[in-house]
């Protein structure tokens, strides 16, 4: 939906509000007319139903809004003097309508000095659990999510088992845009494997589906910092249209924004800048990229080991840090696929080593099925570019050569209809040489070069995908140790980012959560004396 159309949506909503209450509203002692007026209207039935004022903002908050509604609406009627199951049961399924015939066919009496503290022990407990639902989706959605590192390619600084805590209020957090969802859980529901929030995916139908009109425009809140180059970022994986799982059928997948897999890159490339890859390294505005201390690239090198020797996988693991395979080839050579430059050169003095050699792909004459994926571009993973990355408002000239670059930006991130007509680009109808941006545009790279999925693959990263900035490691996990060691205990309430070596913080945590428990506990004693 437009926010046109979420406007008039919200008006439908107070009509059908008014013609539910208004009686209601009456007989609490307050005008009908008051039943009608948008968000006043909320804040005279807090009243009503005796609760604070602040619970209107969650009655206008995105997904909190669905565990609020119910519960206003279970208020609403025991305000009024329904308190047995079949009457909560009724105007839950019901969604809110059974208020309908309470208000018309009943003669019920306003409860002013209720008691607002629940009948039953089961009742008191699903009031607890259904706010701390609301506090725990509050701070996930708009301030902190958690997160954990399932792959290898931002090795030596993310390790595979890292448990992160990513901020969602360093770039400035989005409001959900699919409206429809379950509260703290992201695409998929667990143990179950079914989606978790309600759109058509179907391509084909999505168009005309009455439940994609339920999703929100992207809107994301005032932030304190931007993207900066080199920044590590988790985002909404652009290219995930899950088709892989389709691939015999005419089915095509289409994810709402907000629901696609989240992951994590490092921004090697912001808006506005000219990237390009030579030998695999990085080079932006014409200058080689220096990566933060604690980025440590990798990348594939071949060793050849002196006759009569052999490399044990388990020694080169622990003796310089290798966490990718390690793949035999002939000749006594083998493959080494994630190296950083200092663990190569020390391997490179190893007695059992002749000789080692770092892998860069020359430059092919075709395409070899990276971005933009078409044959005019004759690019690989450590040969590439070089590409702009747009920015809002900038605008380019276009023509059918460069069109592979940006013809997913023109038709699927901003929503526009792009044709080409023999040697014509047209634009929603209207030929055109030029192109101006609405958005942002990310470059998002592994600092593991050769095991990483990522923009050289799929392309630019729009800033309606931006998630949030890594910040704290709380937890890192090891599955390939065994017993206590499986924690890494060096990586506990570390920071992501920063100079030097990690620096843990549990120690500190400890002795503030031990002084906070004391603290508690003689709290307690006091008031028991009292």
């Amino acid at each position: 939906m437009t926010m046109t159309q979420w406007f008039i949506f919200f008006l439908i909503l107070q009509v059908i509000h008014f013609a539910g209450t208004w009686k209601l509203y009456v007989k609490a002692g307050r005008q009908a007319w008051e039943a009608i007026i948008p968000i006043y209207n909320a804040v005279i039935l807090m009243k009503i139903i005796n609760r604070p004022k602040w619970w209107v903002i969650l009655l206008f908050i995105p997904i909190i809004n669905l565990i609020m509604f119910p519960v206003v609406w279970v208020e609403t009627i025991r305000s009024f003097g329904r308190h047995n199951k079949a009457d909560t049961w009724l105007v839950v399924l019901t969604l809110g309508l059974y208020i309908f015939y309470i208000n018309y066919a009943t003669d019920v009496n306003y409860i002013e000095d209720r008691s607002l503290k629940p009948r039953t022990a089961t009742g008191e407990w699903v009031s607890s659990i259904l706010f701390a639902v609301v506090a725990a989706t509050l701070v996930h959605t708009y301030f902190i999510q958690p997160y954990v590192i399932p792959t290898s390619s931002l090795e030596k600084t993310l390790l595979v088992g890292d448990f992160l805590f990513v901020s969602k209020f360093h770039y400035g957090a989005r409001t959900p845009m699919t409206t429809v969802s379950l509260p703290m859980v992201h695409d998929t529901i667990p143990k179950l494997g079914i989606k978790s929030y309600v759109h058509e995916n179907d391509a084909n139908k999505a168009k005309n589906s009455l439940l994609n009109k339920l999703q929100l425009p992207y809107f994301r809140l005032p932030g304190f910092q931007d993207v900066k180059r080199n920044e590590i970022v988790v985002f909404n994986w652009p290219a995930d249209t899950v088709e892989q799982f389709f691939k015999h059928t005419n089915k095509k997948i289409r994810k709402p924004i907000d629901k696609k897999s989240n992951y994590v890159k490092r921004c090697v490339g912001i808006p506005g800048d000219s990237l390009e890859i030579k030998d695999g390294y990085i080079y932006i505005n014409g200058e080689r990229t220096v990566l933060p201390e604690r980025a440590k690239p990798q990348f594939t090198y071949f060793a050849k080991v002196k006759q009569g020797s052999n490399i044990n996988p388990q020694y080169m693991y622990e003796r310089y840090g290798v966490t990718d395979p390690i793949f035999p080839q002939q000749n006594g050579i083998y493959a080494f696929t994630a190296l950083t430059e200092d663990a190569a050169e020390q391997l490179k003095n190893n007695p059992n080593i002749e000789s080692i050699q770092r892998y860069v792909e020359p430059k092919p004459e075709t395409n070899q099925g990276v971005f933009p994926g078409a044959p005019q571009f004759a690019w690989n993973q450590d040969q590439f570019g070089p590409i702009y990355i747009p920015k809002k408002g900038q605008t380019i000239d276009i023509s059918l050569e460069t069109l592979p670059l940006y013809n997913k930006i023109i038709e699927e991130y901003e929503g526009n209809e792009l044709k080409v007509s023999g040697n014509q680009i047209l634009i929603n109808g209207k030929t055109t040489t030029q192109y101006t941006f609405n958005q942002d545009y990310y470059w998002m790279m592994g600092d593991n070069r050769h095991r990483s999925e990522d923009s050289r693959f799929w392309g630019y990263v729009p800033e309606d995908h931006i998630v949030g900035k890594p910040v704290f490691v709380w937890m890192s996990w090891d599955s390939n140790a065994s017993g206590l060691d499986k924690i890494r205990w060096e990586r506990l309430f570390t920071t992501v980012n920063g100079d030097g070596k990690p620096v843990s913080y549990f120690k500190y945590f400890v002795i503030l959560l031990v002084g906070y428990l004391i603290f508690a506990e003689i709290r307690k004693r006091k008031k028991k004396k009292a």
